[in-house]
């Protein structure tokens, strides 16, 4: 068949698929509308070189005939090229089937391949020869090559296991970015300080890689931590209950609100203690402004609840400073007693100063969830009052279980059965949360019943109540016989016998 013969019979029908696949695939694809106009252009070029090639061909017959083999093979690459992408970017995903770039470009490759060595072969060429050949060519390309070879098997394998995809955040030999391609030789990873940086597929291979925020079944969060210390001389629950309030209650951007923000006691650090400030971050571009917004709402919050955030300590002090400092936290404190004092109703009937003077007294005592603050059985020093958290009381029998028998909350106080009455502890206090206790010794207690001896009555009414609950307890856990529950007035004069104080 002649040359014109030739680009009459396939030509025609070549353009008309390429050009349909190519419309089909700038709708479905838009994204791809460079490589595919391209493509097309390089096709359509070379339909055009055939024609100009039997034109020549009538003048020069071995110039046209060469024109037109090299043209039509231009045309059949890209023609094959276009084939592939209507096949893995078209039918493919349409079954459901999203396979990896570089499988494309194999099959497309070894769709060239084929062709290439078809064309031989109606050329009349050995291809046993071409073989035997090539393989000899291919061992002195792999051993030169071998970093490259490296590279393209590497990135080959990292899309077809699928363990890092583009779009993912990842960390890699202290590198953090987003993966922007996966290509033949390396990986292209987008930094946050709009750096692009290129990683050989076979480092990647080799190194340990982290891919941030994904985990099976969750949304894309990455756990940040803020790290900060406090004086120790301010509970650790109450910097805890504190901090985690805040971060619960306000909304800010990108923190994710499940799981909750919370705080963990991390550590002690150069005299102070180290607290450490965990939220999830939803948009990993934008993770040193959100932890900004974080710090700002922390700080702001340990400011309003009178707490320093605190510096290392060493040896050398700005003496004037600290100690003016310390009386500032120091007046606080007293401030903060006395208004404590104020919701207990035992002590309702004293005086201003009377408060100040208990204040001044209280000893701190903070208690861990779980910590129990005084045992049945146990001697009695301590008047216990509680200032945050919550407390139970147990009777515990002599085997068994622990038997409620109330719970005790801010402004309640506990112990003083035991105490004025000179009995070991008639029950058990556990914390049920983290608890902060003021307790007063029985001696500063003693002298301030004798100046105030009303008080006794309080005490004694509040204290048979408590009785009548413990003596409840006690039938229902059915470990001791019930005994006859003490008459406020009778618990009132034991207690005044065992102070000596006058009525």
């Amino acid at each position: 068949m002649t040359l014109s013969g030739l680009l009459y019979s396939e030509a025609p029908w070549l353009t008309v698929l390429a050009l349909a696949i190519t419309v089909v695939l700038l709708h479905a694809r838009p994204q791809d509308r460079t490589v595919l106009l391209n493509t097309l252009s390089l096709f359509l070029l070379c339909v055009v070189g055939q024609g100009v090639a039997v034109l020549v061909d009538a003048l020069s017959g071995s110039l046209g005939a060469t024109l037109y083999l090299v043209f039509r093979m231009g045309a059949a690459i890209t023609f094959i090229r276009l084939a592939g992408f209507a096949f893995f970017r078209l039918v493919m995903p349409l079954a459901g089937k999203h396979p990896p770039r570089i499988v494309e470009d194999l099959a497309i490759i070894g769709a060239y391949v084929i062709y290439g060595l078809a064309q031989l072969r109606v050329a009349g060429l050995d291809l046993s020869s071409l073989v035997t050949t090539s393989a000899i060519l291919t061992a002195v390309l792999a051993f030169a090559m071998q970093d490259t070879l490296g590279n393209v098997l590497g990135g080959l394998a990292i899309q077809l296991d699928n363990s890092v995809q583009v779009g993912d955040w990842i960390t890699v030999d202290g590198l953090t970015g987003r993966v922007r391609d996966i290509r033949w030789r390396s990986t292209l990873i987008e930094t946050r300080n709009w750096e692009t940086v290129v990683v050989p597929n076979s480092a990647l291979m080799k190194a340990r890689v982290a891919i941030l925020g994904r985990r099976e079944g969750s949304p894309l969060q990455w756990r940040r931590q803020l790290a900060f210390m406090v004086d120790p001389g301010v509970p650790p629950a109450r910097v805890i209950a504190i901090v985690d309030e805040e971060m619960r209650e306000v909304d800010i951007p990108n923190v994710a609100r499940m799981p909750l923000p919370n705080t963990v006691l991390s550590g002690f650090d150069r005299g102070n203690v180290s607290y450490t400030l965990r939220y999830f971050l939803t948009d990993f571009l934008e993770d040193d402004l959100t932890d900004s917004r974080v710090r700002v709402h922390l700080f702001a919050s340990l400011q309003r609840a009178g707490i320093r955030v605190a510096e290392p300590q060493h040896t050398v002090h700005a003496v004037t400073r600290d100690e003016a400092h310390a009386q500032t936290v120091r007046k606080r404190e007293l401030t903060r007693r006395v208004e404590m004092l104020r919701r207990v109703d035992l002590l309702a009937p004293l005086s201003e100063p009377e408060m100040n003077e208990i204040a001044e007294k209280l000893e701190y005592a903070p208690f861990a969830k779980g910590d129990v603050v005084t045992k049945q059985g146990s001697a009695a020093q301590w008047l216990f009052i509680v200032a945050y958290g919550e407390a139970e009381v147990l009777y515990e029998p002599e085997s068994g279980p622990g038997y409620p028998v109330s719970t005790l909350r801010p402004g309640d106080f506990f112990g003083e059965m035991a105490l004025l009455s000179g009995d070991a502890r008639a029950a058990t206090v556990v914390a049920r949360t983290d608890v902060e206790c003021y307790r007063l010794d029985r001696a500063f207690f003693q002298a301030l019943l004798e100046r105030r001896p009303e008080l006794a009555l309080q005490v004694g009414r509040i204290s048979g109540q408590r009785r009548s609950h413990l003596d409840h307890a006690m039938e229902s856990a059915a470990a001791l016989p019930r005994e006859a529950p003490v008459p406020p007035t009778d618990f009132v004069s034991r207690i005044r016998n065992f102070f000596g104080a006058r009525p």
